[in-house]
């Protein structure tokens, strides 16, 4: 019987073996440092652009090498890379390239490759024409303080076409993560949105009269997946969502109201983002529900904390008041549109009404920035509309601001030019009206007596309500 068993165990391991893929870059470019270490990133490992467990082995012929997992089958998509999306391969002139693709089947095989350029090191020096609108599109700083995580970070902005001339005019304001890759190609680590280029010609186009300005936040590198997760992967690391969603409510977007014409209520503030950045999203609107109220979900990395998220929807309802949209490739991976689904029926069932879940699975997506690109004009658009409340009457949405945020004494109102006076009230956390008055539009709300604290603005006027959270100092 031992020998039997001993047979079984060796034929399992020679099956192992045998399942095994060898991907070999047989010529790298010639500007590559001796020292460097090349890496694969790719569906397999969460797109690590620096995982120690998938670095390449150098030969001493100069090839590189890597023999991924048997338990990794089917196809794969990846990218080589010196240990950043910074260094990731690009084309003979420099260009992004489309992500590799690879299907793993049957017995062993050993994969032959080639990387033309190196993003940093690619033809012209490094160098390449900058996509970004300007000066639609301006970086903030780059080194903007985080001080819930205790880092700094670069921040863009983009300004519609007519912010610059219709000085009176406010704007409603969309958060976006991975800032890299939203406003310009020369700092993409695989391509960008492309989302300047959108909204200013929807502008133009008379399909978005309003406009929106839209603020991104690079992503942190290597604490990438630590920031857009709230809760640990064992194998992958996040932790740190919960402080990376507090910076963009209780930092960023103060700055932001401050310092830039915003429409600052939840109805005209919204947040947005792929992979991790579509995980983060989606946990940010449940956790500062008096905040966002349109949330864009692209190929959502639900299953890198699928448990946990799921548990706290269920202990966080949405406010029915939100929209949401998501979107995928309907083959990205095998969890990718169930788990999205999940998420869609969750939310329904917790109240959101059907009116502001939006569904779609194209045949043909995939998770690259090409195809979010494809698809944000769509995501805008829809998540431009009111949000639908059933059951009650749906008020028109008040285009208010109210600032500073965070206030110490007063609170100034800033209201449309149709509306003369507005009701206001104050919330505390449990919904209770802690302070109310009847404001003039440029009058002051007295909040000197709450205690410091998050609370809720709910202003209304004869014919529109809108809300606002902000932060008693």
């Amino acid at each position: 019987m031992k020998y039997f068993l001993l047979g079984c165990a060796v034929a399992l391991a020679s099956t192992n073996v045998q399942a095994q893929t060898t991907f070999r870059l047989t010529a790298v470019p010639a500007a590559t440092p001796a020292s460097a270490t090349l890496y694969m990133a790719g569906s397999f490992n969460n797109w690590n652009p620096g995982n120690a467990p998938h670095a390449l082995t150098k030969a001493a012929d100069g090839s590189y090498q890597l023999t991924l997992p048997a338990s990794v089958t089917g196809t794969v998509e990846f990218k080589f890379t010196r240990g950043s999306w910074g260094t990731v391969e690009s084309d003979a002139q420099n260009n992004d390239i489309s992500n590799r693709s690879y299907t793993i089947s049957g017995g062993p095989a050993t994969v032959n490759l080639q990387v033309v350029n190196w993003k940093d090191l690619g033809a012209g020096g490094g160098t390449c024409q900058s996509t970004a609108l300007q000066p639609n599109v301006q970086i903030i700083s780059t080194a903007f303080q985080m001080p819930q995580l205790g880092r700094t970070r670069r921040i863009w902005i983009y300004l519609p076409n007519d912010y610059g001339t219709a000085t009176a005019k406010r704007y409603p304001v969309l958060y976006m993560h991975d800032g890299q890759n939203v406003f310009d190609a020369c700092t993409s680590f695989s391509g960008e949105w492309g989302v300047d280029e959108t909204l200013s010609q929807l502008q133009q186009q008379g399909l978005d009269a309003t406009g929106s300005i839209v603020v991104a936040v690079d992503n942190g590198g290597s604490e990438r997946l630590n920031e857009l997760s709230p809760w640990n992967n064992p194998q992958y690391g996040g932790g740190q969502g919960d402080q990376y969603v507090d910076f963009m409510v209780q930092t960023l977007k103060p700055y932001i109201d401050q310092n830039y014409r915003t429409l600052t209520g939840r109805e005209f503030t919204g947040i947005a983002g792929s992979s991790m950045g579509g995980l983060i999203s989606t946990y940010a609107a449940l956790k500062y529900p008096q905040v966002y109220s349109k949330v864009g979900v692209f190929s959502p990395a639900f299953w890198f904390a699928q448990q946990p998220l799921f548990q706290y929807l269920r202990q966080h309802p949405a406010n029915p008041a939100t929209r949401f949209y998501f979107v995928s490739g309907a083959t990205e991976s095998q969890t990718m549109v169930p788990l999205m689904q999940a998420m869609r029926d969750s939310l329904a069932r917790g109240g959101v009404p059907a009116a502001n879940l939006s569904f779609s699975a194209p045949a043909d997506g995939q998770h690259a920035e090409w195809f979010w690109k494809r698809e944000f004009s769509a995501a805008y658009q829809w998540l431009s509309r009111p949000a639908v409340v059933t059951g009650t009457r749906n008020a028109a949405v008040l285009a208010f601001s109210a600032y500073p945020n965070p206030a110490k004494d007063r609170l100034m109102l800033q209201l449309p030019t149709d509306a003369r006076d507005a009701r206001v009230e104050v919330l505390d956390q449990s919904g209770r009206v802690v302070v109310k008055d009847k404001l003039k539009a440029g009058g002051a709300l007295n909040v000197s007596g709450l205690a410091k604290g998050l609370y809720q603005l709910r202003v209304t006027t004869s014919k529109q309500q809108g809300t606002q959270a902000f932060i008693k100092e």
